[in-house]
């Protein structure tokens, strides 16, 4: 059986121009176009994007039987008032649920995050349309996991057994930063550690149930490296920095993370760190900085045993994802479906 790719994106072919300085497509043929941002270029793309056949082409070639499908973050658009925002995710959602054609692929909607009533609402709405998850991202402005708005939305989330998929997004911009692309080389890895450090060190995980579902991306940034430093830090001087019960340490069973390291130096920090029943599979495609043939490295570690290099191929994300979710999707055959 193959592998599954729990971290994709996708940008809908027939995204409207809805103004006012929100992302547009400037189609310019057939296989490309181009997310703008008013007159400013933020991103070339493929068909690959919005193509589910290309996708199913790319799935066989990796050996990936079933592919998360989530929106791309810079149309959150958490800047915008909630009924504006809310309007923008259904319009995305709408779209998204068109192109995820046929069972291997799993569609992941956006939610008006900046208010958690809209947030909720439309969460609802998406996954009674189709979706089976939702991706957010890893801050809302200045609010980070842990505001109490964010925390009724996962409480919510965790009610509707909805896995929830967090993503870095909205990186700060500095002329040290503008450099390199530093912002993705070192604000996105360091957006994600932040996120996990605010839900645990937030005593997020302590008000919402343990059956919530939750993946951090781009393998949790730097969490697992500097876990020990956390643990230090919270018995050191747990009066100045933690809302949490329980030390750092107590907490990573709540969370998984995916693969997208790029080495197996790395995989084996998240795998010691972590745990391998927290790791799975994601390739972060279609985008020039993911992992293609998606789950190389999880495949090429030597040092996993074949029973923890099957949990993070495939069986953990079937847990993330729910059996009702994936076992009608792939049945129980042991060769992956035929394009």
């Amino acid at each position: 059986m193959g592998a599954i790719d729990v971290h994709t994106h996708a940008v809908p072919r027939g995204w409207p121009d809805l103004g006012e300085g929100k992302p547009w497509l400037r189609v310019e043929s057939e296989r490309e176009a181009v997310i703008m941002i008013r007159s400013a270029q933020f991103r070339r793309i493929g068909s690959e994007c919005w193509d589910p056949e290309i996708r199913l082409r790319d799935m066989a070639a990796d050996g990936i039987d079933l592919q998360v499908v989530s929106p791309t973050p810079v149309f959150f658009s958490y800047d915008t008032p909630a009924r504006e925002g809310e309007r923008i995710s259904r319009i995305f959602n709408d779209l998204a649920l068109e192109m995820c054609t046929g069972p291997r692929l799993v569609p992941f909607c956006q939610v008006p995050l900046q208010d958690p009533d809209a947030a909720c609402r439309e969460l609802e709405r998406a996954v009674a349309s189709g979706h089976r998850g939702v991706e957010i991202g890893n801050h809302v402005g200045d609010r980070d996991l842990d505001d109490a708005g964010i925390v009724t939305f996962l409480q919510h989330a965790a009610s509707l057994d909805v896995p929830v998929f967090v993503h870095p997004w909205d990186m700060p911009e500095s002329p040290r930063l503008d450099r390199w692309m530093a912002r993705w080389l070192t604000g996105m890895p360091a957006e994600t550690h932040l996120s996990i450090i605010a839900m645990i060190l937030g005593g997020v995980f302590d008000r919402v149930p343990p059956s919530l579902r939750m993946c951090f991306a781009h393998g949790g940034g730097s969490f697992a490296f500097w876990l020990g430093r956390f643990e230090n830090a919270w018995h050191q001087r747990s009066d100045t920095i933690a809302k949490s019960a329980l030390p750092p340490s107590q907490y990573v069973d709540r969370f998984s993370v995916d693969s997208v390291v790029f080495s197996p130096v790395a995989l084996r920090a998240l795998v010691d760190s972590l745990g391998a029943q927290q790791v799975m599979v994601g390739s972060d495609y279609p985008y020039p900085l993911g992992e293609r043939p998606a789950g190389a490295v999880v495949r090429s570690a030597d040092f996993l045993s074949p029973q923890d290099a099957d949990a993070i191929l495939s069986g953990n994300a079937r847990r993330f994802l729910g059996a009702a979710t994936v076992d009608p999707m792939l049945g129980r055959s042991e060769s992956p479906p035929a394009v």
